[in-house]
């Protein structure tokens, strides 16, 4: 039985081979993921068609390969019995070479981020596998080995080269794509940031006030996004030229309000879709941002989840930024980003008050957005924040 490549989405060309989670000589079993398949936007899983043994493997890791390209053979259902035994010789002398066969994208970064050896961390997963799990136990356990260092006779240390070591990895095809958009927005956009700042005093009082009766409702917590995507879908309702886009010589205008949402995912950074957010309410904001951060996490987000959005709300605070300036997402006109929320002192009616201020930058395509507009969006969204009852009200 031939392992191919699914049928990739009409706007990919190509796709790499990110992990093979399996290898020639071993039982498999239907539905069991055998292969990681890494587009620009999202990671395809192959599964095996049927219970077998794995055969040859025609594409390494790292390969690039083409849609419905045969990259490897199984044994439909062959004795699982012989398996282990005809993997094992070819299985052990690579063992101690090929530490990373077995790692996923987000392990094998994690692994390069801390300096780490793979071999020296001891997979719990399925054949050995080592999880994200392993290397924080690995982690966690590291700094009892320099103690032990520490005691033995100084005379004869030698200088300690682990700290100093290198370790290069390949770019995956989402980081590079994320490069080269960025970079396009730099250098394709007449790109300003304009700066705010909001009293989220009475939004925090609200959610105090209403947190658990809205939970008990609607099965979600109510949380700051869902406020901050009404507030900026009604300023783009009242500024239309920060809900456009430019087309060669034209401006389009969107007539409806779909809403990227900045999500951080062991990949790296994606903005999924919220669409026709002037239709939702906010239990129904929360709900739906929260199924896209957990498919955002686990790797499960779709081409269409990706696709489309006229503008992004990038979210900072949540990592402690008190200030940023967002890069644009083409080829969208503008970008909110939204801060830390840091106690300040501020003068209200002449008096001074300790108050939980947070920036706001709105970042924008000077192009097709001038000051007036940028400004004057940026000020319906704190005029609609420090006053929610504007959003219910519609004023």
């Amino acid at each position: 039985m031939e392992i191919k490549v699914p049928v990739l989405p009409e706007s990919v060309a190509d796709a790499t081979i990110a992990t093979w989670h399996v290898k020639t000589g071993e039982a498999v079993s239907r539905d069991q993921v055998l292969v990681d398949i890494e587009t620009d936007k999202v990671v395809l899983e192959v599964v095996a068609q049927a219970d077998g043994v794995m055969g040859e493997i025609l594409h390494a890791e790292g390969a690039t390969v083409l849609a419905e390209q045969v990259i490897g053979q199984m044994n439909a259902g062959a004795t699982a019995a012989a398996a282990p035994a005809a993997a094992a010789p070819a299985a052990a002398p690579a063992a101690a070479d090929a530490a990373d066969d077995v790692l996923t994208p987000s392990v094998r970064r994690l692994i390069a981020e801390k300096g780490l050896d793979a071999a020296k961390i001891q997979g719990s997963g399925k054949n050995g596998r080592v999880t994200k799990e392993d290397v924080e136990k690995f982690l966690a356990g590291a700094p009892a080995a320099p103690a032990k260092a520490a005691a033995a006779p100084v005379a004869s240390a030698p200088v300690v080269s682990g700290d100093r070591s290198q370790k290069r990895v390949p770019m995956t095809r989402l980081r590079k794509t994320i490069a080269n958009r960025l970079l396009e927005a730099k250098n394709s956009t007449a790109m300003l940031t304009t700066f705010n700042e909001v009293n989220m005093k009475p939004i925090m009082d609200l959610r105090k006030q209403y947190a658990d009766v809205f939970e008990k409702k609607h099965g979600i917590r109510l949380g700051f996004m869902s406020f901050y995507v009404k507030a900026v879908t009604e300023a783009l309702k009242r500024f239309p030229e920060v809900n456009a886009a430019i087309d060669g010589d034209d401006i389009v205008y969107h007539n409806y309000f779909d809403v990227s949402i900045a999500v951080s995912t062991p990949r790296g950074l994606v903005t999924p879709v919220l669409r026709d957010c002037d239709k939702m309410n906010l239990a129904e904001i929360e709900k739906a941002i929260k199924v896209l951060a957990l498919k955002g996490r686990d790797g499960k987000l779709s081409i269409d989840d990706l696709t489309g959005g006229n503008f992004t709300i990038t979210n900072g605070g949540v990592f402690g930024s008190l200030m940023s300036t967002p890069i644009i997402n083409p080829p969208q006109s503008a970008i909110l980003g939204m801060h830390k929320i840091q106690d300040r002192v501020m003068v209200v009616d002449g008096k001074m008050e300790i108050l939980p201020m947070m920036y706001l930058a709105l970042s924008y395509d000077h192009r097709i957005i001038d000051g007036k507009e940028s400004v004057g969006f940026l000020v319906t969204i704190k005029e609609l924040l420090e006053d929610p009852t504007r959003i219910l009200l519609d004023i």
